[in-house]
């Protein structure tokens, strides 16, 4: 399992990150747009952040939480390859990752939308802290 105490965001990755930030796919910007300024469920994302050697479309830190685009060069043999070595990794340091077609963000952006939100755990509250209405008191 790799250190992950030191595998976000590497300096020698710092201008090829910048570089990807400044020159974002159409599927990339239409997804930024949708999650920036924590407006998925009050969750922040990064874009283009650093995990050891790979740098990820988009990275929710509170969910431990990748999100990946995939337009035509992951659907060649190489670029699935380097993809289950990609998504090793990053299943290795604890991380869960979602990846979804360019074309799938550009139709639906919605349905890509609820999947990663349907990956955020749901908190639950102890029924004890939940007042029942027939607690209130009765008959005073």
């Amino acid at each position: 399992m790799p250190d992950t105490q030191h595998v976000h965001n590497l300096c020698y990755q710092k201008p090829i990150r910048r570089t990807l930030r400044s020159n974002l796919t159409p599927a990339e910007a239409s997804l930024w747009k949708a999650l920036q300024r924590s407006q998925l469920a009050g969750r922040k994302f990064r874009r283009q952040h650093g995990i050891g050697p790979y740098i990820v479309d988009f990275y929710c830190p509170a969910e431990k939480l990748v999100v990946e685009l995939d337009g035509a060069g992951h659907f060649t043999a190489s670029g699935e390859a380097q993809d289950v070595e990609r998504d090793t990794y990053l299943l290795g340091t604890g991380l869960k990752v979602l990846r979804f077609e360019n074309k799938l963000v550009a139709q639906h952006l919605e349905s890509v939308l609820a999947t990663i939100e349907a990956a955020f755990p749901r908190v639950v509250l102890p029924s004890s802290t939940t007042p029942s209405p027939s607690s209130s008191e009765e008959g005073n």
